[in-house]
Order: structure tokens, then sequence, then C-alpha cells
């Protein structure tokens, strides 16, 4: 195996692209695998966590790495498809080793453990050398002293620290994508996962609880003290945060949305009181709406917002004052395609899609899967009786719920039901090649 630097360290591989030998990307370095033995010996490095195929975690063996350069990782091209599990032997150094409590031997001095660097040793195989160690800060301003020592001088990393917080792990966190950070957080350990959520923002929170299972969700929600779930469910979409609160005891939902600011509250309380599995249940009630003296540019300012999905993006909604939902009078869509061959100062209501009817509240799942299939659309509105605009139905929305309940968890245990892992690593059972078709056809 050919490396360029002689020292790896774990915080710098989080988030590499793995390519195999033809130079297609494969996936990313999501954590590192390792067995500690005993403080006094140290840690061989098992292999890494990759995601590929958008969430699916594998494990990749450190044999089927052949270089790790700057920015990039190499494997044989020869990778065990079946979903990674992670055995009772066995450490995420990400996951489990970042801020653990430790005290290095030769100083006394005590720390957090915030990086951790690997060698590959004479037998090739790669080991945990050194621990780099974070004393607590000193008052507001000062951080604490940093220390890189050998693994050998540093106690407290072969056992659990009931103490141990999430500071490096939120912040690995804090980078991925609210989907990524969601399958972090549903894989680790009970108490792990338990410190990382105290750790998180609220708004980061609502990010990753939308992209968490239903079961997952409720639990965390109903984890939380009261205060703090009513702000996080404020953080969410109203959409989301309906289903969830939907899926609470009633008393535990009847308090969080007393707690809650009134008008988000009140757009949460308008989608609940639709049928499920109607367009106005699934919609969501912030669309982007503009009025009819609106110009182009005055648009396509407004989906410039990073915060908006590329579907919610795609359309603008045209109505008369006022311009939150329900809305005044609705007057058309205007596609962003549409809008981009346009001059800026022309007006958006000389550019509308009055052609197609609009979706109504009471419209069925399939009902609204058939209107965006049959016009090719990614968002449609969702217009009231009194021909006011009650929200948007885009088709994020409707996979939600067209997909089955709780398909990720299902997913996961179809490919682990169908994919048994082998007793021993690396894996010796034939393996899967992963080619480039796989990884578009993902």
């Amino acid at each position: 195996m050919s490396t360029s630097p002689n020292r790896v360290y774990a915080a710098r591989l989080v988030g590499l692209p793995i390519f195999d030998p033809l130079g297609e990307q494969v996936g990313k370095v999501r954590d590192l695998v390792v067995t500690v033995r005993s403080e006094s010996r140290q840690p061989r490095v098992l292999g890494l966590v990759v995601e590929v195929f958008g969430r699916r975690r594998i494990f990749v063996p450190m044999t089927r790495v052949t270089s790790i350069d700057s920015g990039q990782i190499y494997t044989t091209g020869l990778l065990n498809m079946r979903r990674f599990q992670q055995r009772s032997t066995e450490t995420l150094v990400i996951g489990q080793m970042f801020d653990r409590q430790v005290t290095i031997r030769s100083s006394g001095v005590s720390g957090t453990v915030y990086d951790v660097g690997m060698e590959q040793a004479r037998n090739r195989d790669w080991l945990l050398s050194r621990v780099a160690v974070q004393e607590p800060s000193k008052g507001l301003r000062r951080r604490g002293q940093t220390h890189v020592i050998e693994w050998d001088d540093v106690e407290g990393l072969a056992r659990r620290s009931p103490t141990q917080a999430a500071t490096h792990l939120v912040q690995a966190i804090q980078e991925m994508r609210p989907a990524d950070a969601a399958t972090m957080i549903h894989e680790l350990p009970p108490e792990r996962q338990r410190q990382v959520i105290a750790a998180l923002d609220d708004e980061r929170l609502a990010e990753v609880l939308e992209e968490l299972p239903e079961d997952d969700q409720v639990a965390i929600v109903r984890a939380l003290d009261s205060e703090r779930a009513a702000d996080v469910l404020e953080e969410m979409s109203p959409d989301d945060a309906a289903d969830l609160i939907a899926e609470l005891p009633e008393e535990t939902a009847t308090l969080l949305l007393d707690l809650m600011q009134p008008e988000d509250a009140k757009d949460v309380l308008r989608l609940m009181s639709y049928e499920e599995d109607t367009a106005g249940s699934m919609m969501t009630p912030e669309p982007v709406i503009v009025g009819p003296d609106a110009t182009i540019a005055d648009a396509l300012a407004l989906v410039r917002n990073p915060d908006l999905t590329p579907a919610e993006a795609s359309v603008v909604y045209v109505c008369r004052p006022p311009l939150e939902t329900p809305t005044g009078k609705f007057l058309g869509i205007a596609h962003i395609q549409r809008l981009l061959r346009e001059p800026p100062s022309t007006l958006v209501a000389g550019a509308l899609d009055e052609s197609l009817e609009p979706l109504r509240p009471e419209d069925s799942t399939e009902q609204v899967a058939a209107h965006l299939a049959t016009y090719n659309l990614v968002a449609a509105p969702v217009v009231d009786e009194n021909g006011h605009l009650a929200g948007a139905v885009t088709v994020d929305d409707l996979l939600d719920h067209l997909l089955p309940e709780n398909w990720r968890e299902k997913l996961a245990r179809q490919e682990s039901a169908s994919e048994p892992r082998p007793d021993t690593r690396p894996d010796t059972r034939p393996n899967k090649v992963i080619t480039p078709e796989m990884v578009r056809r993902g």
C-alpha cells in the first residue's frame, strides 16, 4: 500500500472521497473502525465506514485501501456491499473515541480527545499511534492547551467514559448534510446519541429530525425537556412538525403546541386539520409568494434563499395580498426556468403559467402524484374553495407520504437480513465489484 503521509489523522479523513482504480468515486469516509485491546497496545485499524449510494454504509477493510493521498483515498475497487454493522469488540473512532475524557500519564494532565493519528506498521497493519488531547478552556476566551502524545501515554481510552462530551463529534456532524448527519446519529450507541442530541443547536437538530425515521423522531422529542422540544419544532418545516406532533401522545402534543410561538403553532394546527394523506396534510404553508406587481428580479432574489429546497425554489406563486397563506386571490404560478429567459425588469405576472388547474386540499395522495407526473412538475399550488393559496406540495413532500412508514428502517432490516456479515474481518467471502454504472444507478 502506498501512502503520501507517514501519519494520517482521523478528523481529516471524514468526508474524503474514495475512488476505484479507474478514478470513479464510489463513496465517502464517515468513520474508522478499530479494535482496542488495551491502553498499552496500539489499536489496529480494521477498516473504514464508507457511505455509498447516498446513505448506505459499508465496511471497507484497510487491506483494500491502496493509497491515502491528500484529499482522496484509493481502493482496489473490490468492495463488499453488505451494510456495515458494528460489533461489540469494535470501536468507532469518530463516533465513540472523540471527546473521551483521558489523562496523560507522563504529566497527569487531563483533557478530551479531539483527534487520533494512525500509522502503517512494518507488517502493513494500520495502528493508532498518536492521540490529540485538549485541556479544558481557561475562561471564556482562552482555549485549553493541546497535546499530541503517544498512544501508550494516554489513560482512559480503553474504557467507556460516562461523562464523555460530544464537542468534536458535533463539529463533524455540523459539516454533513442533514440526511448524512441523521444516518450517523441513528447508528450511534444510545448513550452517545443522547450526548450528541444534547450538544446540537436547535436549528441543526430540527434539520436532522426531519431526516430520521418516525420512531427516532418521537423518541428524541419525548426525551427533550418541553421548552426545548417546542423550540426545535418551531425550527422544523411546518409540514414535518405537524407529522411529528400527530405521532405524539395527545397530552404531549397539546403541551408542545401551547409552548410554541403562536404563528408557528397556527401553521402546524392548520396542516393537522386536514385529513391524513391529502394534499392539505402534506403541503408546505411557506412557498415563495409574490404579488402581481413584483418583477422577475424580485422573484429571483427570493428563490436564491439557501434554505429553500430545489423543489421549493422551482416555482413562484403569484397572489393578491395578503401574501401569507392563506393568501388573497391566487393568480397563477411562474416557473423559474421561464423567468430566467425573461428580462429582470419584467413583471412576474406577465410570465404566468395559467394552463394548469391547482390542487385542492382534499385531493388524495394518488391524485397529487398523478398531477405532478402528468404535467412533469416538482411542485404544485394547493388552492382552497375560496380561491386562496393554502400552500404548495413538492415532490419530496409526496415521496414522504408515498413511501412506507419508517421506510429507512425497513430498508436497513431487509438489507441486513438478505446480506449477513461473516464473523471475521477482513471479509473473505466473494465481493461485488463496484462499477461506475452501479454508482450512477445508486
